[in-house]
């Protein structure tokens, strides 16, 4: 073989392999490119329904999670929360969940306690006025921003509205409807799943 034409095969060869690397580089970045596109686990995780273990919850406790980026409160009511429940009944604006300007209640919280179990309360953590989150006030009597026979429930930080422990917005104030009660179910005594009842998904 001459000196032009092993030259020659040296280009070839050469060609070969740049074009080689250049498919492999470029389908690299096709699949990069291509998996963009694809929703993320988060994104997947924002819209679906989610598990909570409540086992450990103790009563008068609550706990956050997060659902579709909304914060959602779990609240294990005590025997005295319940029952305080009667006594607001008089001074909320809808004690039975009637009003939809901010979302319909499912039907098996169209009740005084507006959950499926007395003592668990799940409602979702932000004000009906103007999406601010309320602030817990559990402990009871007068308080600052507060009336002087408080029953305990949420006080909003931004414009004053209250609730009280059902998430019922009392009469008189910015809020125009109660805390939203999420669609959830129980799987078992102690395993809650928000964004899905019997119905189906949210």
């Amino acid at each position: 073989m001459t000196d032009e034409n092993q030259v020659d095969a040296s280009r070839r060869g050469l060609l070969v392999a740049t074009c080689a690397a250049g498919g492999v580089a470029g389908l690299a970045t096709a699949g990069a490119f291509v998996s963009t596109l694809q929703p993320s686990e988060r994104a997947k995780a924002a819209g679906a329904p989610v598990e909570v273990d409540i086992s450990s919850l103790a009563p008068g406790e609550m706990r956050t999670v997060e659902w579709r980026g909304k914060p959602v409160w779990i609240l294990k009511r005590t025997p005295e929360m319940v029952d305080s429940l009667k006594k607001t009944d008089g001074e909320v604006a809808d004690p039975n969940s009637k009003r939809t300007d901010f979302s319909e209640t499912p039907d098996y919280a169209l009740n005084e306690w507006r959950s499926i179990r007395k003592d668990i309360l799940v409602v979702v953590g932000i004000c009906p006025h103007l999406g601010c989150s309320p602030s817990s006030r559990f402990q009871t009597g007068a308080q600052p921003s507060l009336p002087d026979n408080w029953q305990g429930g949420f006080l909003c930080p931004c414009h004053g509205s209250t609730f009280d422990l059902a998430g019922r917005v009392y009469k008189n104030k910015p809020a125009p409807d109660n805390l939203q009660v999420p669609r959830y179910m129980f799987e078992g005594d102690n395993k809650l799943v928000i964004g899905k009842d019997e119905k189906g998904e949210a």
